[in-house]
């Protein structure tokens, strides 16, 4: 089995991460070109320049339990993906243009492979974990009683969210446990500074992207993916009066709008920044 990456491991990799030089305006558009025609080659090429930024970015899901180099596989993965979409006559770089799809390919692989999307992933059952998490409840009748879900179910349940404590927080050798170790991961207080800055700007754009949406897209982008408990298609479908495939498609649209107008607005910072 391979092992997840300790601290000296990940110490040694940022190190060397970081003495990789950045790519230039101009070599991110020839490798992107060619990457988009074909070459593999190029990919890897891009990958291993942004990687820095990808890592970055898989540090702030290090404590969903999931191995890090996992993560930072799905973030290049993400990238990758952002690459094949990306157009630099836009004026903006990829990395600014590839932070959404690196955070959305984690954020996917994370939630399916946490073990409770893979028991099931009813809203109820959500309620459930958060109110675990909070609360560390052992008991099935006040966790079902605050979550809404069966005594039955929170039976089955509570095992498995116990056996997680125990997995991040037990150690019997004396040795510090896995929770200790991501507990002591932090990125320094220059890339602290630049993802709260880089949040900052993403979420003001994201704001603007969507107040600028027609109001029933703007109700199913925000009840779909902005609430912690997000509503399904045909639940949005009854809403409106429409069918879920007619909510799916409206969904789509909307958020190739949101993304070519955060793309639009980050520009302008892009270019500042190159």
């Amino acid at each position: 089995m391979r092992a997840s990456w300790d601290r000296t491991a990940l110490s040694t990799y940022r190190a060397a991460l970081e003495s990789r030089t950045p790519l230039t305006a101009d070599t991110e558009r020839e490798l992107t070109a060619k990457l988009q025609a074909g070459d593999a080659t190029a990919g890897g090429k891009l990958v291993r320049a942004c990687m820095p930024f990808v890592l970055t970015v898989s540090l702030e899901y290090r404590r969903w339990g999931v191995p890090l180099e996992d993560i930072v596989q799905e973030g290049s993965i993400g990238l990758l993906k952002a690459a094949m979409r990306f157009n630099p006559d836009k004026g903006c770089r990829l990395i600014t243009y590839a932070a959404y799809w690196i955070r959305a390919e984690i954020r996917d692989y994370v939630v399916r492979s946490y073990r409770m999307v893979r028991l099931g992933a009813s809203k109820g059952e959500r309620r459930a974990l958060r109110h675990y998490r909070k609360t560390r409840e052992r008991d099935p009748q006040e966790l079902a009683l605050a979550s809404g879900i069966s005594p039955q179910r929170a039976e089955l349940l509570l095992p498995m969210l116990m056996a997680r404590d125990v997995t991040l927080d037990a150690s019997d050798s004396g040795e510090p446990s896995p929770g200790d170790r991501l507990a002591d991961i932090r990125p320094s207080p220059e890339e602290e500074t630049a993802t709260s800055e880089e949040r900052s700007k993403m979420s003001a754009a994201l704001e603007v992207a969507i107040g600028e949406l027609p109001p029933r897209e703007q109700t199913i982008i925000r009840t779909r993916w902005l609430r912690e408990d997000p509503l399904t298609l045909e639940e949005v479908g009854h809403q409106f009066g429409i069918s879920k495939e007619r909510v799916r498609q409206l969904e789509e649209r909307a958020k190739k709008r949101v993304r070519d107008r955060i793309v639009a607005l980050m520009a302008p910072e892009a270019q500042a920044a190159a």
